[in-house]
């Protein structure tokens, strides 16, 4: 299993309509998840950042989030989030959500 966990920026004006577009994800999107290997996915907000935590257990991660990110209702449903979020200046090159180094972790 592969542990994921990465950071955006939220503006506070954004807050709301972000919030309410997650308490209701559609259906399409937690179908494309679960088919993409990820799972115990969680997203909490502290101030204007967001912090995302998954577990992804498939065999090839590369395949099932290109997978992810061809699929129509995922890209609509980025055109939708995209806008509310602001990506962090010292982002790697490529990324939109920052990927964070994992230094400790015990079951």
């Amino acid at each position: 299993m592969k542990r994921v966990a990465q950071v955006i920026g939220l503006p506070a004006e954004n807050r709301a309509e972000y919030e309410r577009y997650h308490s209701a994800v559609w259906p399409s999107v937690i179908d494309r998840l679960k088919k993409s290997h990820i799972h115990n996915f969680s997203i909490f907000r502290q101030g204007e950042l967001l912090f995302c935590y998954f577990e992804y257990t498939g065999s090839d991660y590369e395949a099932d989030m290109a997978a992810m990110d061809a699929d129509s209702e995922i890209q609509r449903w980025y055109t939708l989030q995209m806008p509310l979020q602001q990506p962090l200046e010292d982002r790697a090159e490529g990324e939109w959500w920052m990927r964070i180094k994992e230094v400790f972790h015990s079951d």
